[in-house]
């Protein structure tokens, strides 16, 4: 159904304003062919022309302007193209509107919005419902029996889970070394290889001669693990024959740079430019318990806490090739952990 015409505010005052625009243009003309025919008064007429043109230019730099930036800003973020422009504004539409954004920048600056991109279902069934020390220590109760009876293969897996879970659910920090995060995906990795067994092969790639300065630079938890459960179950679960997942660290001037790459199944260009259109744009539809991925933490929610944390310049790329696999590449700002346990860039 079509909009109506004089719905919204903006519209009524813009008809208003066209209308009295008309009429004075109207007064003048004929105040004009007045003047013309008696040929007198042609200064005044001249002084109402003067007052039309600057009342035009002042309507236009003090409200049409304006106006147009802040409609143009709300509209990409409607959109969800980007976020910062609402927050910059020269001139607000109104002090209520003022008020209405600074609080929903309060709301996108707290801790509460970053924590809801780092939900996943089990996690949370896990944090609500059973208590972390005793989940621990079942494992290990288990993790020692098995030992006990020479059965190393299950032990190793117990703890890997285990450790795996201590990673996942404790602590509250949003941001954890690379060293620490590469360690979770080695758990993860060790419990996945007793389901895929010699299918699913793992390597990390860096300049090994910077070795413990790369591990130190931070990003945000729970980064890779989606990415490379993705890159399992969507890609190398439906392929026959070996499965390789790489993960290739780089580090520029200014950025971290981590590639994620299968050669799964890949996707379709179609399909491709649907998530980098997602992926693209910042949205707070995520945040929508309805919308969540009952399968992961879905990667387009990794995407927007990054943006969130550092900015609308980094986030996440895909590539990728039908039958030949998919690349996930992550752009992170240089950060580091100093010795007072503050970040650096």
């Amino acid at each position: 159904m079509k909009r109506k015409k004089f719905k919204y505010l903006s519209n009524r005052v813009a008809w208003l304003i066209a209308v009295c625009a008309a009429c004075f243009l109207l007064y003048l003309a004929a105040w004009t062919a007045v003047a013309v025919r008696e040929e007198r008064h042609m200064e005044l007429v001249f002084a109402g022309f003067l007052l039309f043109a600057a009342a035009a230019a002042v309507f236009w730099r003090w409200i049409r302007r304006p106006y147009l930036e802040n409609s143009r800003a709300l509209r990409l973020f409607s959109t969800g193209y980007t976020m910062n422009g609402l927050f910059s504004q020269r001139t607000a539409l109104s002090p209520e509107i003022e008020d209405a954004v600074r609080k929903i920048q309060e709301i996108m600056n707290t801790d509460k919005l970053i924590s809801a991109t780092k939900k996943q279902a089990q996690y949370l069934a896990l944090q609500n419902q059973i208590n972390p020390h005793f989940l621990y220590n079942a494992l290990e109760g288990i993790r020692g029996e098995t030992l006990s009876a020479g059965l190393e293969s299950v032990a190793k897996m117990t703890e890997a889970l285990s450790t795996f879970f201590r990673y996942t659910i404790s602590g509250s920090e949003n941001l954890v070394t690379l060293e620490d995060e590469l360690a979770n995906i080695r758990n993860y990795y060790i419990i996945q290889r007793y389901r895929f067994g010699e299918k699913l092969n793992l390597s990390v790639e860096y300049d090994a001669d910077h070795e413990s300065e790369i591990m130190s630079y931070c990003l945000p938890k729970l980064t890779l693990q989606p990415i490379v459960e993705n890159a399992i179950y969507h890609g190398i679960e439906r392929i026959i024959g070996k499965g390789r997942l790489r993960i290739k660290i780089e580090v520029t001037a200014r950025r971290l740079i981590i590639t994620v790459s299968d050669n799964g199944i890949g996707m379709t260009e179609e399909r491709l430019r649907e998530i980098n259109s997602r992926l693209g744009d910042m949205t707070l539809d995520y945040i929508n318990p309805e919308k969540e991925s009952h399968g992961g933490i879905a990667v387009v929610n990794v995407n927007n806490r990054i943006k969130l944390l550092f900015g609308e310049e980094y986030g996440i790329c895909m590539y990728s090739t039908q039958n030949v696999g998919t690349d996930v590449e992550i752009t992170l700002p240089l950060i580091q952990k100093d010795g007072r346990g503050t970040y650096e860039k």
